[in-house]
């Protein structure tokens, strides 16, 4: 089956169909959405902002993430999901929307930013803990500092997008 025609099936899924045409199905998930979003922006740009040596500077990276990214993988997980649940709705649409590609592959690029920060920088943080961080620590803040607010942009573009 090729894609387009699956997309299509899948818009006509009860699911979908409540998502698209429900009274409030489309904008409540998009409310939850983009409450989500701002939560896991928010718990991201601290540690970001910690690690480019720009805020938290006498609080040790290890407390922050502690603290930070319980908060970040739930509210992430709420993102995923009202996000498929809104691309059930419209997925033809999605599948063709530049804006909303370029947001997947952001996402994309910041968790392979994410897999190498956390495999390879932090498990040497017991070293730069409290302390100035090390350039690859900086280099993984400001790129997933300039991926999420790329993401949140394409997000918003998304809905205006109609090429």
């Amino acid at each position: 089956m090729e894609p387009v025609a699956f997309l299509h099936w899948l818009e006509t899924t009860p699911l979908a169909l409540t998502v698209s045409q429900g009274i409030f199905g489309f904008s409540a998930l998009d409310m939850i959405h983009i409450a989500a979003i701002t939560v896991v922006f928010g718990m991201i740009a601290v540690v970001d902002l910690r690690l480019l040596g720009i805020a938290s500077k006498d609080c040790a990276v290890t407390d922050i993430c502690r603290q930070a990214l319980p908060w970040t993988w739930v509210a992430f997980g709420i993102a995923v999901l009202t996000g498929v649940l809104m691309f059930t709705g419209q997925a033809v649409k999605y599948y063709n929307n530049y804006a909303f590609r370029m947001k997947l592959l952001l996402l994309l690029l910041a968790g392979i930013n994410m897999l190498v920060f956390h495999y390879i920088t932090y498990r040497g943080v017991a070293k730069w803990d409290r302390a100035a961080t090390p350039l690859s620590a900086r280099l993984a803040g400001a790129i997933s500092l300039a991926c999420w607010i790329a993401v949140v942009a394409y997000g918003r573009w998304t809905a205006y997008y109609m090429f």
